[in-house]
């Protein structure tokens, strides 16, 4: 016989042997296993009941009410308290300091970006205007003179002697 007659024949002998051992369990069934087969059937339509009733009280839900409240009226905003003078002179002084650290000849500050840089929303620019012109020095000059936001002044960081005579002083 070749051999894919044979390799054949031996797989429908193995498939007989299979089905003759299926049967025999089949064959033999006894009075639990229907008894277990019946309990199945019966908690498999029980659970169909219990997901049908889950369904249909899904569906029966009351909608929500909601009832409406009368507005608040609005509150006004906090106070903020707003930086001094002074508090703008340290700052602009600290960067005078860090430019002449760095070597740089001079820094040049807007008093809009000052009032930006410390206080973004608050109208406190007459705070950050006094400050810008309170500290120019003999030599400082104005790029935008103003009493606004667009104030701008260069102020030299070559020589920040506590000698040198304020702006004010020397153009009066």
């Amino acid at each position: 016989m070749p051999a894919k007659k044979k390799a054949e024949v031996q797989a429908e002998e193995a498939v007989k042997e299979t089905k003759k051992t299926a049967k025999k369990p089949a064959a033999k069934k006894t009075a639990a296993a229907a008894a277990a087969k019946e309990e199945t059937k019966t908690a498999k339509k029980t659970t169909a009941k219990k997901t049908a009733k889950k369904d249909t009280a899904k569906e029966e839900a009351p909608k929500k009410t909601v009832k409406r409240t009368a507005k608040k009226k609005a509150e006004p905003a906090p106070e903020v308290a707003k930086k001094s003078v002074q508090e703008y002179k340290d700052v602009i002084n600290w960067k005078k300091w860090e430019a002449h650290n760095l070597d740089w000849l001079y820094i040049e500050v807007n008093a809009g970006d000052l009032l930006t840089e410390l206080e973004a929303g608050v109208d406190n620019i007459a705070a950050a205007v006094e400050a810008v012109k309170d500290l120019m020095l003999e030599g400082d000059y104005y790029i935008t003179e103003a009493d606004d936001a667009t104030l701008s002044v260069r102020y030299y960081t070559d020589n920040l002697s506590e000698f040198r005579r304020k702006y004010s002083e020397v153009n009066d």
